[in-house]
């Protein structure tokens, strides 16, 4: 098994715009540059699937394994004799928000999709959760200035 993580610590931004963006699947293009497409037809819910193409690369089928709406996410990937999966935790540290993501690779080619696919997601992980907290500080302004 192969494990990965990279949390960061904000202030004066809640779970529920964390939220807002995280479960907009359909939108993630938009703000991580490392993704052609990411598309999800149903809501965002326990056994739901999405599709994600990162750049250059094929279509990736995802699953939603948990869900608990402001708080956590885990979802699945499944690769030929490896799973990955990537645990979405939004968590309250006194007036900060800890927003933490860890991918974990689990079976017997678990050495091979950790260098194939997990490392390089996890390298990408501070980018991708700065990219997170600006796009929900971003929403944030736009609901703000339409009010």
């Amino acid at each position: 098994m192969w494990t990965g993580s990279h949390s960061q610590r904000v202030s004066g931004l809640s779970a529920e715009k964390i939220w807002r963006v995280w479960t907009d699947v359909n939108r993630w293009a938009e703000w991580q540059d490392d993704l052609e497409l990411a598309r999800i037809d149903s809501e965002f819910r326990e056994g739901a699937h999405f599709l994600l193409r990162p750049q250059g690369g094929p279509n990736v089928k995802v699953e939603l394994l948990n869900v608990e709406t402001n708080v956590n996410f885990t979802d699945l990937t499944r690769f030929p004799l490896a799973q990955m999966t990537g645990a979405h935790d939004l968590i309250r540290r006194g007036n900060e928000l800890e927003v933490r993501t860890t991918i974990t690779v689990s079976g017997p080619l678990a050495f091979l999709w950790s260098r194939l696919v997990a490392k390089g997601i996890v390298a990408g992980l501070p980018k991708q959760t700065q990219a997170l907290i600006e796009r929900a500080r971003a929403v944030e302004v736009r609901l703000a200035e339409a009010a």
